[in-house]
């Protein structure tokens, strides 16, 4: 990878780097950095302090979500004309739930080079340390920032039988695991706080203990959550205390109708729709004796 003019086309080289601790970066991904002509960061200073830790003195350009309209042809013109670029995020690899996915995919409809240099992934990490199944697992990525639409987004992993993997922001984990929890269920959970890094914590347990366990001043940090995929189906007998309490809260809610309600809970637990319908019917009889009391 000479850093002279070229003229044949560069390659991109989509380059993992450090999620926390700064050791955490192969060989072949330093000396890629060494090599190439420019270095397409998210976050320049972040990604200078990385370079300087190592020695490394190649150009660091911005390119994030605020310029990458602009930022990736210009990028473009440079790889076609013989530049060798690197593009990093901040924090692990690039393309995943970040603005790179626009600059590798107009390269590639540009026949330009594109290869990978592996490494750290946030999403691997927090698999790898989870203990729930991984032969298969479903990446959502930042989920809405507001109640209801990320409630919406829930649903569609209502019958995810598969391990699940979300990012999160720190000041809205407690309102994403209680939306979790009722639209989802009481799952098994694992949040990790500043992985790899010297703070590193680990919260693992069904969503109400991990609640619970949250210390009550600020959370800081980047989070990222892994949820247990839903298990085999209930049969029509084995209606748990789970299912009732979730019946419960939705009637006492005064939101939904009998019928709203039994099938929501229906197509969340795969239950037969009028076995849970006349629980529902029971319940709000019981509901509505208490309340005349």
């Amino acid at each position: 990878m000479p850093s002279t003019s070229h003229t044949n086309p560069g390659m991109l080289f989509i380059v993992s780097t450090p999620i926390g601790n700064l050791e955490d970066i192969t060989l072949r991904a330093l000396k890629t950095l060494k090599e190439v002509d420019i270095i397409a960061a998210e976050k320049v200073s972040h990604t200078r302090g990385l370079c300087g830790h190592y020695g490394i003195k190649t150009r660091v350009v911005r390119y994030n979500q605020h310029n990458r309209n602009t930022k990736a042809p210009e990028l473009i013109g440079k790889l076609k004309r013989g530049a060798n670029i690197a593009l990093v995020t901040d924090a692990g690899t690039p393309g995943v739930s970040d603005p790179g996915t626009l600059l590798i995919s107009k390269a590639a409809q540009e026949n330009v080079r594109i290869t990978p240099i592996p490494g750290p992934s946030a999403v691997t990490g927090a698999v790898s340390i989870s203990g729930f199944p991984a032969e298969q697992f479903v990446f959502g990525g930042f989920l809405p920032p507001k109640a209801g639409k990320r409630r919406q987004a829930l649903r569609a992993f209502t019958s995810e039988h598969r391990t699940m993997v979300f990012f999160e922001a720190p000041h809205r984990l407690r309102a994403m695991l209680a939306d979790t929890k009722e639209v989802l269920g009481d799952r098994e959970i694992v949040v990790i706080r500043e992985m790899t890094k010297l703070y590193e914590q680990i919260y693992r347990g069904n969503i109400s203990a991990v609640l619970e366990n949250l210390p009550a001043d600020r959370i800081r940090g980047e989070l990222t959550l892994v949820v247990k995929g839903r298990q085999e189906k209930l049969g029509q007998d084995q209606i748990t205390v789970q299912v009732l309490e979730r019946i419960d809260k939705l009637l006492a809610e005064k939101k939904l109708s009998v019928k709203d309600i039994a099938g929501i809970i229906s197509l969340e637990r795969e239950l037969p729709y009028r076995q849970i319908y006349k629980i529902c019917l029971e319940r709000k009889t019981g509901i509505s004796s208490t309340e005349t009391q």
